[in-house]
This record gives C-alpha cells, structure tokens and sequence, in this order.
C-alpha cells in the first residue's frame, strides 16, 4: 500500500470512507509502544470527544467521530467532511446525530445501545458546514486538503451541548509540530468495534510539498497509529488536560494508510475561521 506522504490512491478505502454500522489517561510513549499504535482510553469518560451517526437512507448508518469546540453558540462540533459528503456519496445525511462522552451513559449515547441508542439520546445536528473547497464533484485526493468541517447540533430544554459537557478549544494553522499530539475516536473496523473511545499520541510531522503528495500538503503525519474507520473526524488534541476532559483541537482525523499512516488535517487560518463563524451563527 502507497503511504501518505507519497500518494492518495490507496486512502479512499481507508479512513476516507465513513465505516458503515456495523493504561490511566493517555500513553505518552513515542516509541511505538501500545499507545502511539492505538489503544483504549483508560482515563475516564471523556465528554467533549463524542461519535458521530448520519442516516444515510436505505437503512444504512454512517459512523464517524467528532469533538464539541468552545463557541459562543454552545453547539458546535468538529469533524471531517467527508463524514458529511463524499465524491461517492455526494448527497447530506438525511440525519446526523453527536453522542458526548458515547461510554458516559444513557443520556451520553451509551455505547452499550450502539447506532440506535447514539440516535436516540445523541444531540440532532441542525445544520451541516463544509469549506468551499471540498467539491464532492472533484476526486477525491483533488479535495482532501479541505477534509474539515463543522456541525452544529440542537439545543435541549435551553441548555446548550458545552453547557452539559464541556468543550475543547480550538485553533487554526499553522500548528506547531513540536507539541505531542492526542489523536482520539471510534473506530469501528477490525480490531475495533466502535463501542470504545480509541486513542494514539506522539508528535506528528508536519507535511510539506517537499515531503509529501500534494493532496496531503499541511497535514500531520503521525506513524505508528494505527485508527481504524469511525475515527474520521475525531480530533487531535495538543495540550490534553485529563482533569477538564478536554484540549486544544489543532485538527482532526482525515484519512490513513491502512499500515499505521493516520493524517490529521487542520482547520486553515482564513477558510477555516470563515467556517467556523459561519456554524456559530446558527
């Protein structure tokens, strides 16, 4: 299989694809050891990271990842694009639903209720926010370098999705490359089952046109990783503060090798702070 930095034509079937339904605290180890590759979270509920579900119509369920950023609307979630549309799929969610802290409990979207339980005590996303560059009409690596989006989702009895669950806070390129980072999700393909939340860490490299395939320019290579589908959109957190739940989202989960190559794409200075006022403002 190609690696990222090299080219994009094996990444559609990995974590470019949304996955159909079916230690304490974060390792800090760099080496390659169980929490670089990709383990379990150990540290308790993490509230402000959640999954996402989409009905993508005829019965099929859609499952990615995603985090709440601090906002001042309260309700807006990170994730990938392509957990919205695809050149595949080009058509929105006929529905999305975000679970907080999915493990937390029944009113969290318990993983023990899967799919359907994520449905029912998820928080309904009202409005979906994709950057202009991600033009599902193009293929698919012509579009990867806007693999970020944003949701924003309901408010219940008043109170917003931060007020109940707290949120990260969130920052735009350039990142720094020197601080480790925390990669978090659900993946839901082997050797996962996407009912627990999944984490790497390490520090990530950052891509540059010397160093990698024009589709994955600007991205975070962090290797070995080894997330799975599901975790697309999930974010990668800088200075993760186990006490508070939550860190500094400086991207989130876009696409993987499928040999332990994962790729965080970061939201962009200018487009990125357009989109993200454009979902606040709902």
């Amino acid at each position: 299989m190609e690696h990222i930095r090299t080219a994009t034509a094996a990444l559609a079937t990995t974590l470019t694809a949304v996955a159909l339904a079916g230690a304490t605290g974060p390792a800090q180890r760099e080496d390659g050891g169980p929490g670089a590759q990709g383990g379990p979270w150990a540290g308790g509920s993490v509230t402000t990271v959640g999954k996402l579900v989409t009905d993508l119509g005829d019965g099929r369920t859609g499952v990615c990842s995603g985090a709440i950023v601090d906002s001042p609307s309260g309700s807006v979630i990170a994730t990938a694009a392509h957990c919205l549309t695809s050149p595949d799929r080009p058509d929105r969610p006929r529905a999305a639903w975000f679970a907080p802290g999915y493990e937390a409990g029944p009113g969290a979207g318990s993983g023990a209720l899967g799919a359907e339980g994520a449905m029912e005590h998820g928080w309904k996303v009202v409005s979906y926010h994709v950057p202009p560059g991600w033009d599902v009409n193009r293929p698919l690596e012509d579009i990867l370098p806007h693999d970020y989006a944003f949701v924003t989702v309901e408010k219940k009895q008043g109170r917003s999705v931060q007020e109940e669950f707290g949120a990260n806070r969130l920052d735009f390129a350039p990142v720094d490359p020197g601080s480790p980072v925390l990669p978090m999700g659900y993946p839901a393909a082997p050797p996962y089952d996407g009912l627990r939340l999944v984490h790497c860490s390490g520090r990530a490299e950052l891509l540059t046109a010397r160093t990698a395939h024009a589709a994955n320019v600007g991205g975070l290579l962090l290797a070995p990783c080894r997330l799975t589908q599901g975790a697309s959109g999930g974010p990668w957190l800088q200075d993760f503060d186990a006490a508070s739940g939550s860190g500094t989202v400086v991207g989130v989960m876009s696409v993987g090798s499928g040999d332990g190559q994962v790729l965080g794409r970061p939201f962009p200075a200018a487009t990125g702070r357009a989109l993200y006022a454009e979902a606040t403002a709902v």
